[in-house]
């Protein structure tokens, strides 16, 4: 550069030297307030994420000991629970009994119980309880039986001595009285007069009773009465109902009963009469004096006409029969006990006994055509031996197998499960659990298609045309048809 120049050259490039140091500082300034609002902001966005962690953390802290509560109190209430269910279970089947509800004036015990008086009552009240407890098979030593004749006695005794069943109706009243002490839980009611007496009676004591869990069955002594039919009609509706009822009986069961379906016991051969009553002693009526003469000479066909005058029970009206030889008009009707005050003498005539009805064989003696139902069919047959049987039905709650465990295992519960995980079973006791097992009924019955489903698909319990089980838990459709029930209610082994 050339040492001679003009002074302003040098100031005009001091001015531009300046500016450029200006314009550096003014970058420089702006750079670090960039800088400055940046940090700000990042220092505040830091605090609020070092706030929402915190409260994280102490979220994550509180949900883990909720957790771990919620956890305890689930155990808890699953123990709670299985406990519960327990004692459910224990108090369905504590104390089961059988009630057994007779309509004396119709279910009529037999003439050599009542002529024996108050040792023939406690002789029918033993032979009663023998037959039911017989019908509940196995569970008969832990089942109590309660029984409650209902009856006009003083009808009821007129009734027999008229056909001739008693000699003296004092004989019905001491058979009442010595049923009822012949067992604490028997007892023999006199209603007095009225049929809706003992019907009501019978009626309000079976809904009393199949509402209490401990009741396993009600037997009913009716089948002479076709007016239950509505009642019973109404109680099926409810099929668990259905099954704990059963008809005793002693007359045939009227049809209007048997199209209930509910099962019937018989033990006529043992307890009742398979026949009603019937007035076999018919008594003349004693005409005007001037017509005394005629009565020491009836004909055959005045007897058949004096015999029109039997009454059938005892209080019922009696119309003398049409004679040729005129009568006061007050005399053309009139109670039995005044024809007999009014006779002169009573001149006594007896009816022919009524022939018994032909002894029909009942279907337990018919054997079953083979059954095999579909589609599942027939379940295989387990053989088991009675001290394997034996060894498992007598564990008790929690001590119990489980079946699933042991037949399809493992549990799917694992230690949630109330029964018995770790036991080791023989062969003999797992073929006894499998046995046990398929006496529940199968959700799917018939329609179950679970190849190894351990529950049943038809009654096992079928011998001879008859259900042998008393507590047996499948719908009659998974019986062979024709198959006789006996007292059904569910149990639980």
């Amino acid at each position: 550069m050339a040492m001679g120049g003009n002074i302003m050259d040098f100031v005009q490039r001091f001015q531009t030297l300046q500016m450029h140091r200006d314009s550096y500082d003014e970058l420089v300034k702006d750079l670090l307030m960039y800088s400055e609002r940046i940090e700000t902001g990042l220092r505040s966005e830091n605090h609020n994420l070092a706030t929402q962690l915190r409260d994280a953390n102490l979220d994550l802290s509180d949900a883990t000991k909720s957790r771990r509560d919620l956890q305890q109190q689930l155990h808890q209430l699953e123990a709670q629970t299985n406990s519960l269910s327990q004692e459910n279970i224990h108090l369905k089947n504590n104390n089961p009994y059988v009630v057994v509800l007779i309509d004396g004036d119709g279910l009529l015990f037999k003439e050599n119980f009542i002529r024996q008086g108050i040792e023939g009552g406690k002789q029918a009240a033993y032979a009663l309880r023998t037959a039911i407890l017989k019908e509940c098979g196995q569970h008969a030593s832990g089942v109590e039986v309660i029984a409650q004749v209902f009856a006009n006695l003083e009808g009821l005794a007129r009734a027999m001595r008229r056909d001739g069943s008693l000699d003296s109706e004092s004989s019905l009243k001491d058979f009442s009285l010595g049923f009822t002490q012949g067992k604490a839980t028997f007892d023999f009611v006199d209603v007095g007069h009225g049929k809706e007496r003992a019907d009501n009676k019978i009626k309000e004591t079976t809904k009393w009773n199949l509402r209490n869990y401990n009741c396993k069955q009600v037997i009913l002594g009716i089948s002479h009465d076709a007016g239950y039919a509505p009642f019973l009609d109404e109680l099926c509706l409810d099929e668990s109902d259905r099954m704990r009822i059963t008809i005793l009986e002693g007359f045939p069961t009227v049809r209007e009963l048997v199209a209930t379906r509910i099962n019937i016991l018989n033990l006529t051969d043992t307890l009742f009469r398979s026949e009603k009553l019937v007035d076999k002693i018919v008594r003349n009526i004693t005409p005007p004096a001037a017509n005394v003469g005629v009565i020491g000479s009836m004909s055959a066909a005045s007897v058949a006409s004096a015999s029109s005058i039997a009454s059938v029970t005892s209080g019922s009206t009696v119309t003398p029969a049409t004679s040729t030889t005129s009568t006061p008009a007050t005399s053309t009707a009139t109670t039995y006990a005044r024809a007999i005050k009014n006779a002169s003498p009573p001149p006594q005539i007896t009816l022919p006994i009524q022939p018994r009805p032909v002894n029909v064989p009942r279907a337990s003696q018919v054997k079953p055509a083979p059954w095999n139902p579909t589609p599942r069919g027939l379940d295989p047959t387990i053989n088991v031996s009675q001290p394997a049987l034996d060894s498992i039905k007598k564990r008790k709650d929690s001590n119990k197998l489980c079946n699933n465990h042991y037949l399809r295992g493992p549990c799917a519960k694992g230690d949630s499960c109330c029964f018995e995980h770790k036991y080791k079973p023989t062969k003999e006791e797992i073929a006894a659990i499998a046995f046990l097992t398929r006496l529940n009924p199968c959700a799917n019955e018939q329609n179950c298609e679970v190849e190894d489903c351990i529950y049943g698909h038809h009654c096992p319990s079928v011998r001879d045309g008859a259900c042998t089980h008393p507590y047996c838990k499948f719908p009659p459709e998974l019986h062979p048809p024709g198959t006789k029930l006996r007292l059904n209610k569910s149990h639980d082994y």
